[in-house]
Formats: C-alpha cells, structure tokens, sequence
C-alpha cells in the first residue's frame, strides 16, 4: 500500500477547514478562521513592521535571534542585537526556518490512523479528527494502562527540546507512574561529556576563548558549520588564522580544515593514537605546562620513550596522574608509532605538539564528536581532553572553558512528589526501556552507573519486550527512525507498538507509525520557551516566542499539550497530573493559576525565567528591569566567564585534572560491583579492549569495524551540513540550492564524496551515480570525486534520504527515499556503551561503491 502524497497534503487542507475542535483555548470558530487566512505578500519596507526576539534551535548553539514581523507574517531573521553569545549574528540556519515555518506540507489538524497494519510503504490512512477526539483516544489509551497497574508501559520519547520540557519530559511520566521519560541527548554528544568529565569533571559541551587562542587544534568537527558556537566561530575565524595556528584532525577537509594551516587527516577511529603522540612529544621534550601541571622535583625530565617514572619524581599541582598515564599509556606511543596507527605522518604530530606547546596555554583544544561517538570513542574523548591539561589550557585564557551560571529556577521536586500516587511512586522507579545500568551498558553520565540515556538501545527493549512491552508511546519533535542508526531496527519496532502518538510539525517516518498525529507550533515563531546556552566567555538565558500567530490549527508541544492531555486524564478520574501542573506554574507576578492551556505554557516560562528579571537578586549579568523588559529583550546575558574558575577545585574524585582518573576507576567498580563481576569483566561486555590499570587512564583502542575489509573496503564517514536544522530543513527549497557551500558538495543532490585515488580503482566518475553498501543497507548517491576526503575513506553529509517528509524531501511520500539515502540508514547499529551514546563515527561503518 502506499500513501500519495497529494493525497496527504489534501486531507490535511480539508481538516484545517472542517475539524471541530476541542479542548483548545482558542474557539473552533477562531482555529478554523485562522487555518482558512492566507497571508498577503509583502516586501520589506512596504509596510510597518517590527524585530521581535526569540531563539533559532536550528542546532545546538541555540542562538538568541530576532525576527521582523511584516503584516503579521514573518520575512527575515537576524541575531539578537544584545546577544553576547553570537554577536547579534546568525548562520544559514537561521535564515532557512523561514522556509520551516510557511512549510505548505505542515501538518494542519490532528489526524488518526485508520489502517491498523503499521511498517514501512504501509498507507496509515490518516484521516482528519477533532482535538476533543484525539486527546479523548489518548487519554483512553493511558487510563487502561493505570487501570491494569502497569503504568510503566507508556513511555515519553523527546527529540529537541526547549527547558520547558520538564512539564511533558518529567511531570507527565512521572505522576503517572513510569520510569521511561527516553530523551534523544546521546545521539548528539554524550561520548564528548564523558571525555570532559572523567578528566574534569564536566559534564557538559565546552566553551572555547577564540579571540585569545594563540592556537585552535580542531578535533573531529567543523565549528563553523555545527558544534554549538557556529555565528561565533564564522566572525573570529578570519581573525584567529592571522593571529593563531589553526590545525584540524579529520579525514575529510572541512571548512575550518580548507582556512587552516593544518589537516591531519587520520583514519577514522585512531584519535586515541594521534592525542597520545602529541602528548608523547609533549612530556619527552619538556613541553607541558609546570604552572598548571608541576614538574620533577629536581627539574631534570625524566619522560625518555620506552620507560616508566617514578611517580614520587614528579610534584603535581593542579592535576592528578600524570607519571601514571605515561607509564601506562603514553610511553610506548611515540609520534612514529602513533602515525604508523593513524596514517597521519609522525613529522606532522611532532610539529603540532610543538606548536601548541609553543602557544600553551592559550591553546583551544576543540573536541567534537568525531573523535568521541565511536563505538569506542570514550577513551579517544579522554585522550583528546587530556590535551588540554598538559598544556594548561583547561579553564584559562585562550583555551576551553566551563560556563557562568544561569540562574532560573528549578521544577519543584517536592511538588511534583505530592501529586505521586503510591502508584505512580513505585512504578516510575522501574528499569527503563533502554536497558541503562545493564552490565553491558553502563551509560555512566556524572560518573553513575545507568545515570545516563541510552536512546539507540531504547528501540532493542523494545523490540524484545525487555524488560516489559511499551503499550502507549509519545513521541514528540523526534524522529528516531531516521535520526538514529540502524532505521530497520526502529521500523520494526515501531511497527509493534500497539499505540503511538506524534506530536510534530510536519509527517516523518516516526509519523507513519502513528495511531495519534498531533500538530505542533513551530519553535522560534509559534510558541513559549527558554533555552541556556553559551558562548564566547558568556552565558546566556535566551526566550522563545510566538513572534507570529500561528499559522495553522497547532499547540505547543512542551507545555499546552500536557495540560490539554491532563485535563483529559482529570476528566476520567485521575486529576494529579492536573493538579501537579496548576499548582507549580502560577503566574509568579500575581499569583494567578493557569485557567488553559496557553495560560499555563506564559506562566510557567515566567516561573523558570523569574530570577533574571524580577530584580530580587544579583543575577552576575544583565539588569532587566521586569517581565515586559525581558519579553522586549528576549535574553540575558551573564558577565564574562572567570578564567581559572576551578583550579584546585574540579569536580573529580581528586579535585584535579585527572590523567589517571579515580573518577572513572569509582564508577567502573561501582558497576562491577552491582553486577557482582571484575571491572575487566566489565570492559568485555562494553566491548573495549583495555584490561587492567588501562581502563583508567585516556588511551588508544583499535577501532571497531562491521564488514570485512576484502568486501566492504571503504569507510563511511557521517557530517553535519551547515545547511542542517536538524535533519528537519530536507523539505526547504534552499537547502538543495545552497548545499554547494559544504566544501566538496553540490547543490540539488545527495553527494557522495570519494578521494580520486579510490575513484580511479573501482572506475568511479565525477557524478556516476553509485550504491553504497554496508552490512546494514544499500543507498544511492551521486559520486564526487575530490581530494579533501582520506583515501579509503568516502564522506556524505547527513540529512537527506527522507522516506516520508514533504514533497521537496521526498516525492515518494512514506514509501521510499527519492533524493539520496539516510547516513543512518548505511551505519550499523552501533552504541558506545560507556557513556551510551549513538556510535555513528570512527570506522564502524565500511561500505564498498559500485557504479550504477
């Protein structure tokens, strides 16, 4: 069966002018007037118009923007004017939300499956409902899990997100009984926070001080096109080549790479090695910084290569281990062994750990998930970071940077406790569908063993059973079946849940599962939030607002949906959700609780902003001088960050920056004592290779590979577009005219890049149509021969390939992709166990080319 496409968009046009609707606080009468408005065309300057602040989340940098609203219609997007975090810029991003915004394939009403068999090229046969109906099913649908005592079989599944989620992320689930609240967090970076944190005890993305760097060392990304600090970047990366060296380890040439003075274009997966040759350098030629690090008690180096120290030799001062990561790790990893491993020639690791030691400690050691999301990627995270330690750039001037505090209020605990029933109490307490804290998957976020998320393992709970069956599930702006590798395995289990609900903005493949589809305000134009974020030394509190009315029958997923949903379960005798929600938002200026929906999403964004600008306390920041102020500004900024902020005082087990970390060595025995096994026991199951004394430290592991060489001879390696909100902007006319901007890349197609040396082997031309194959699946692409990719390798940005999206994504509506292949449908299911992040680089995935 399958669903045309036109056929979709039609139904979805009638149900904007005929479903009644119910629960909203808006009128029916109202919600259809306004789906049935066609906006006039305007020209900027042609009529009055104004700047209004929000937030572009077009990717984790999460800029503070403004948008100019013109008759009510939104045309044009710039940074917002008091943002110390990007300047008052934006990137490319900001300005294709537009394009998102007044997307014609949007979803216009909600909708309900009629077609009760569910899989990939199955036509759902949506059909248009009334809200009173779909928040009627779904709250149905729930009411019989309480009534069954089972409570744990729904599950809440969040893609991006404002900090607004804790209303649906935290109060839905956990007031009505059940541990699975399953966020998206490690499909992004949490093999990059486990490498900051089991040195420096950080859990978090870094800031990185460009305007004082005397070196930036790029370390598997491309910061000017992703990685959380992009506007920032674009503006002092002109400055930073004249005044810095900028050198880049990556196998494919990025456009820092291409503007940099060094490429060091490693085999994918050898990170570990090429960081332990730079240290190797580093400590045999003296070069590590006494000031942050200490030295040998008589000043005579002792770091000779091949041999241990004696760690009484050696007096640390702000850092922890470091004789004991030589005699471990580093001693035997000289920079000709380490580009033996990587392929990166040995003269090029030395003349860079001479150069950064030149520059030291204004050195930007810029980690990306290129180096950390492998499968075994958390140690090559470690290694990278320690970088940053021996050369004293952890925390100072130059270098990477925690963040200034920001200070909003907090969900109250103790209420969202008394709306508990016993219920609810001891259900929400339950193992989690994505099996964290097994032996085998410890995902030791802040060091605790299942403290973190494992979202890719969610989907093998699911299609087990393991350790129940998920009856009822949520989704909401998250589309696992493409955004996470292995799409086959979450086809498959979204087929057997027996009741899905999506909220979203437009159709995707998470939508073709659906029984329930609920349509959703655009973030950046259409709803309520805040987001913290930082950037350039500051900090930064910046809102989200409807800046437009919306422009079809939609609701704010984060906030109006769960008092909607609520005053459902209420109204079936089951009101502690209701309650639980009402009496924590009140409006904090008078009082007042929430008497609808769109009450309660303002309120409770005033509750968690109150701090900034209710002028009670001295915010370390911007002054702002009441709500109306802070809606006019749309931000606050902090005061600049201080350097040096935590040395002596690291949140590690030593309060040092740990070499030898005994932060990671408490919580490696810690699991191995919950499962009763050895800690080397415990890196078997994790799938690493380091026994002993060497899972404690940042080392080098071989990189893991599905397919043999001999048939899959290539590796396949994944980047991010700076064209990519997302994966969400496939259905944007300007993302196939611009995508020529990503060096190597060409507009209007999905690009495969290939090193012509390899071109020339298997009798690949420029612009052959090709398959890609892996051991997961086969995909078409273009070829492009070109030399800014590692022979042997072949590099495609990720975001194309949609089966179900829009009419620019796909033509082929929910049956299969006609513009190039899903990245994640080509890498196989993968995890990096430690930190349970989604392994999508560092070799796993070998493919081979053939012509078509």
């Amino acid at each position: 069966m399958k669903i045309k496409r036109r056929d979709f968009l039609k139904l979805s046009a009638i149900a904007g002018a005929t479903a009644a609707v119910g629960g909203c606080a808006r009128s029916a009468v109202e919600l259809n007037a306004l789906s049935a408005t066609k906006k006039s065309n305007v020209v900027i300057g042609e009529a009055p118009g104004e700047w209004k602040a929000t937030t572009c989340q077009g990717c984790t940098t999460w800029c503070p923007t403004e948008v100019f609203v013109q008759d009510g219609r939104a045309v044009k997007v710039k940074g917002n004017r008091y943002s110390k975090q990007n300047d008052g810029k934006v990137c490319p991003r900001g300005h294709l939300s537009l394009q998102q915004v007044y997307d014609p394939d949007r979803l216009k009403v909600p909708m309900k499956r009629t077609n009760p068999n569910k899989g990939k090229g199955q036509d759902p046969g949506f059909v248009p409902i009334s809200w009173d109906e779909a928040l009627s099913t779904i709250a149905d649908k729930m009411m019989a899990l309480r009534h069954d005592k089972e409570p744990e079989k729904f599950c809440l599944m969040r893609g991006r997100y404002t900090y607004m989620r804790d209303l649906i992320y935290d109060v839905v689930p956990k007031t009505f009984g059940s541990p699975n609240n399953i966020s998206h967090s490690s499909t992004c970076a949490e093999g990059e926070k486990f490498g900051s944190f089991f040195t420096e005890g950080y859990w978090d993305y870094r800031d990185y001080d460009l305007d004082n760097s005397r070196y930036i060392l790029i370390w598997g990304c491309d910061p000017v096109a992703s990685n959380r600090m992009v506007p920032a970047t674009i503006k002092r990366l002109g400055e930073a080549l004249d005044r810095a060296t900028v050198a880049v380890v990556d196998p494919r040439l990025t456009t820092s790479g291409a503007k940099g003075h060094e490429w060091l274009p490693l085999i994918p997966g050898t990170d570990g090695a090429v960081a332990l040759g730079i240290a190797h350098t580093i400590l045999t030629e003296g070069l590590w910084n006494r000031e942050f690090v200490g030295d040998f008690k008589d000043g005579v180096n002792r770091f000779v290569p091949g041999r241990k120290v004696t760690e009484e030799e050696f007096e640390e001062v702000h850092t922890y281990g470091v004789v004991k990561w030589w005699n471990i790790a580093v001693a035997d990893m000289s920079a000709s062994k380490a580009a033996s491993v990587s392929g990166v020639p040995a003269e090029q690791i030395v003349r860079v750990a001479r150069g950064l030691a030149a520059a030291a400690p204004h050195v930007a050691v810029w980690m990306g998930p290129g180096a950390a999301m492998q499968a075994r990627g958390g140690y090559s995270a470690m290694a990278v970071h320690a970088l940053a330690g021996l050369l004293g750039a952890v925390d100072n001037e130059g270098g990477s940077l925690q963040s200034a505090k920001i200070p909003v209020n907090k969900l109250n605990g103790d209420i969202l406790k008394k709306y508990q029933d016993e219920l609810a109490k001891k259900h929400s307490h339950m193992e989690k569908i994505d099996q964290r804290g097994r032996l085998e998957l410890p995902a030791l976020k802040s060091g605790k063993s299942g403290g973190g998320v494992a979202t890719n393992n969610a989907v093998t709970g699911m299609l087990n059973n393991d350790p129940y069956e998920i009856k009822v599930l949520i989704g909401y702006m998250n589309n696992f079946p493409f955004s996470c590798n292995g799409t086959d395995k979450w086809e498959k289990a979204l087929g057997k849940v027996p009741f899905t609900v999506h909220l979203t903005t437009n159709a995707s493949e998470f939508t073709m599962f659906a029984d329930i589809v609920i349509p959703c305000a655009v973030t950046k134009y259409e709803k309520w939030g805040f987001v913290k974020t930082k950037a350039n030394r500051y900090a930064a509190c910046t809102l989200v607002q409807p800046v437009i009315e919306p422009v079809w029958d939609v609701i704010q997923d984060e906030t109006e949906f769960p008092y909607l949903l609520a005053e459902k379960l209420k109204d079936r005798g089951f009101a502690n959700m209701y309650d639980c929600l009402v009496e924590m938002f009140c409006d904090p200026e008078t009082g007042a609780k929430a008497k609808n929906s769109k009450e309660l999403s303002l309120y409770a964004l005033k509750y968690y902003t109150k701090p900034l600008w209710d002028g009670k306390k001295d915010t370390h920041g911007d002054k702002i001088n009441g709500w109306a102020e802070m809606v006019a500004r749309g931000m606050w900024n902090s005061a600049p960050y201080e350097y040096k902020s935590h040395w002596g005082k690291f949140k590690t087990e030593t309060a040092k920056f740990e070499f030898y970390s005994e932060t990671l060595k408490k919580a490696l025995h810690k699991h191995a004592k919950r499962h009763h096994v050895s800690v080397d026991e415990v890196m078997t199951a994790v799938n690493y290779t380091a026994r002993g004394e060497l899972a404690f430290v940042p080392h080098h592991e071989p990189p893991m590979r599905h397919g043999a060489e001999s048939e899959f001879p290539f590796v396949f390696i994944d980047y991010k577009s700076r064209l990519n909100r997302e994966g969400r902007s496939q259905n944007c006319p300007w993302y196939y005219e611009f995508k020529h901007v990503d060096p190597g890349d060409v507009g209007g197609q999905d690009t495969l890049r290939i090193n012509p040396v390899d071109a020339n082997k298997i009798g690949i031309k420029d612009g052959d149509r090709v398959w890609v194959t892996s051991v997961a699946a086969s995909g078409e692409c273009i070829a492009r021969v070109w030399e800014g990719v590692r022979p042997g390798t072949v590099s495609k940005a990720y975001g194309q390939g949609h089966w179900a999206y829009g009419r620019t994504a796909t033509a082929d509506f929910g049956r299969s992709a006609t513009r190039g292949v899903n990245n994640n449908t080509i890498i196989p299911w993968e995890l990096e166990r430690l930190s349970g992040s989604n392994a999508r680089n560092g070799g796993h995935a070998a493919v081979r080319i053939e012509k078509i």
